[in-house]
């Protein structure tokens, strides 16, 4: 994770221990002499949906080809599923040519959110909680539309080290959620999963009532235009792009309702 701050990909302070939930093995690291010079996450989430994440070599220790042993042992672990992963523009070929292909493109919007900016954005009437056991059970099966697989312990953990949490329901029908954590640099909101834009900005709400004014950043698919206009408006501005790419068949999800990934790292 310390890597990951250097390469500028801010992750959560917490993020490590619920990655590790998702895939007590799915961490595989090249060691020299009892030192790790190269790692990458190869997280099999079910036996038909596995993604690669984290994917670096320590900056010494590049162009020596351990970066490429640690991506065969990752793409050998996930052999025979649908394998997703998130790539930086300068990278998607090379992905391309070992049978990756795009699905949709990501951007990270940034900037300062405050409670007051919000208020004209949501809807006044909404019924918005925090995940907890009364709903944990409702959230996962709403996020299995969304994501490739399902994962409930993950989410468990997930939820447990966020900063905030939201559900939006109509009596025990989820409408949508979200998650807010500290990150190296302010915070993260993701996932972001709504049935509506509206939706997704009552939760956003909710989650900046419970930090206070912050600096976010949220990786948005390209095709949530209308979310993107209204964040532009409050002032975020647009960040590094990646595209989701999938080897194999892509899974079938409810794209609209993605207004947010979960985390780059591991989808």
């Amino acid at each position: 994770m310390d890597w990951a701050a250097l390469e500028g990909w801010n992750p959560g302070l917490n993020d490590a221990a619920a990655f590790q939930v998702a895939d007590p093995e799915g961490f595989i690291g090249y060691y020299e002499n009892g030192e790790l010079v190269s790692a990458i996450a190869a997280v099999a989430y079910d036996p038909a949906f596995g993604f690669i994440g984290l994917y670096i070599t320590r900056t010494d220790k590049r162009r020596l080809g351990y970066g490429r042993r640690v991506w065969d042992a990752g793409i050998a672990r996930l052999e025979n599923r649908t394998i997703g992963l998130d790539g930086v523009p300068a990278q998607q070929a090379k992905y391309g040519s070992m049978g990756f292909e795009k699905a949709y493109g990501t951007a990270r919007w940034s900037g300062v959110l405050k409670p007051e900016m919000l208020a004209m954005k949501t809807l006044a009437d909404a019924d918005v909680a925090a995940v907890d056991a009364h709903n944990a059970d409702a959230v996962a099966a709403f996020d299995r539309r969304l994501f490739p697989a399902p994962r409930g312990q993950f989410l468990k953990s997930w939820f447990g080290a966020a900063r905030s949490t939201a559900v939006v329901s109509n009596g025990n029908i989820v409408l949508g959620y979200g998650a807010i954590r500290a990150c190296r640099d302010g915070y993260k909101i993701g996932p972001l999963f709504a049935e509506t834009t509206r939706i997704a900005m009552t939760i956003i709400d909710h989650l900046i009532q419970q930090t206070g004014p912050v600096r976010v950043d949220i990786d948005i698919p390209a095709m949530q235009t209308t979310l993107i206009e209204e964040l532009e408006a409050l002032g975020l501005t647009k960040g590094f792009e990646t595209a989701r790419m999938y080897r194999g068949p892509a899974p079938t999800l409810h794209m609209p309702g993605v207004f947010a990934i979960t985390s780059l790292e591991l989808g």
